[in-house]
Parts: C-alpha cells; sequence; structure tokens
C-alpha cells in the first residue's frame, strides 16, 4: 500500500501544479482585452504595483516600468563635444520632469558621460556640463532642485568599447537612473 501512494502522490501534486499554473485571470467579463498601453506620467503615483496589465487602455503600473512611456528612455545622446540638449529629446525631458514634479519623493540621478576623446578632465567637465544641461531644462519644468543629483563619469564608463564613430556617438550621453 505504500509503495503504490508513493508513486501517486508525486503524480497528484504534478496535476494540482500544472491546473492552477494553467488558468488565467480575467478582467471583468469574458474576453477582457488585457494591453499595455501608454498614459505618460500622469497615469499612476510611484509605489504602485508593477503589473503590465492594463483595463480600459491605462498603465495600472508604475510609470516607470511602463515601455510605451516616454518614460523608458532614460538615455540622451548629444553631438560631439556639445553639451546643448537635441530638440528630439525635449518631450522625454518633459516627460520625466512632469513626473518628478507629481512626485516629490523621487529623486533622479543624472550621469554625465563622454567619449574616449579629449583629455580625462575635460571630458569629466563635459560629461557634468551635459548633465547640466538636463537638470537645467527639468528645473525650468517644475522639478525640485533636491529631487536631482548630478554626476559626471566623464570617459570612465564607455556604453561601448568600440573605436569608431558609431560608438563614440553612444558614449556622449546622460543617463537619468531612478
Amino acid at each position: 500500500m505504500k509503495k503504490v501512494l508513493v508513486l501517486w502522490v508525486p503524480i497528484l501534486l504534478s496535476l494540482l501544479l500544472v491546473v492552477g499554473c494553467s488558468s488565467t485571470p480575467t478582467l471583468e467579463g469574458e474576453g477582457a482585452d488585457v494591453s499595455e498601453q501608454s498614459t505618460g506620467a500622469e497615469g499612476s503615483q510611484a509605489g504602485t504595483s508593477t503589473s503590465a496589465a492594463s483595463e480600459g487602455g491605462e498603465w495600472l503600473g508604475d510609470p516607470l516600468e511602463n515601455p510605451n512611456s516616454l518614460l523608458a528612455t532614460r538615455v540622451i545622446y548629444f553631438d560631439f563635444d556639445q553639451s546643448a540638449v537635441r530638440a528630439e529629446y525635449l518631450d522625454v525631458i518633459q516627460a520625466h520632469a512632469d513626473y518628478l514634479a507629481a512626485n516629490p519623493q523621487v529623486v533622479v540621478r543624472l550621469e554625465g558621460h563622454a567619449d574616449e576623446k579629449g583629455t580625462r578632465e575635460y571630458n569629466l567637465g563635459l560629461g557634468e556640463n551635459r548633465a547640466n544641461s538636463v537638470r537645467s531644462l527639468m528645473l525650468a519644468q517644475g522639478v525640485s532642485d533636491n529631487q536631482l543629483v548630478v554626476v559626471s563619469y566623464g570617459e570612465e564608463r564607455p556604453a561601448t568599447f568600440e573605436h569608431n564613430e558609431e560608438s563614440w556617438a553612444l558614449n556622449r550621453r546622460v543617463e537619468l537612473v531612478y
């Protein structure tokens, strides 16, 4: 009798595990459409669930986790030897500024980087200038100064180690780290 019981217990446990995992919850009503949609920074407050489910086209998770939002863009690229923010990133910075203004407890670190051209000291200064450019735009859009931390790594933390123009362009950046 014990041998039969020892054989059936693992089979029954496996069956229960499969049955328990195969059910999927649905939203109100059958066939409810579950999709990830972007609502921007106003979707919800920080500290909410990071669930990927959405209802009625509204993101229910942390807005920073929404891959379809401008908040998903966390790297701002710069032209060679420049610290001016490109026009293509103004909407991204605006979205992050709106999020930070709506969530005063959240702090973001603006990490400035440069390519390997120039001296170490020059690149540290350039990385800081790039991060300060992003900081200035955010401050002008209502973000509190105590929510922004500027750090420059210069050329010390490259995104890629290749020695060509394409790689250098990827290293000229500011990363927004929450």
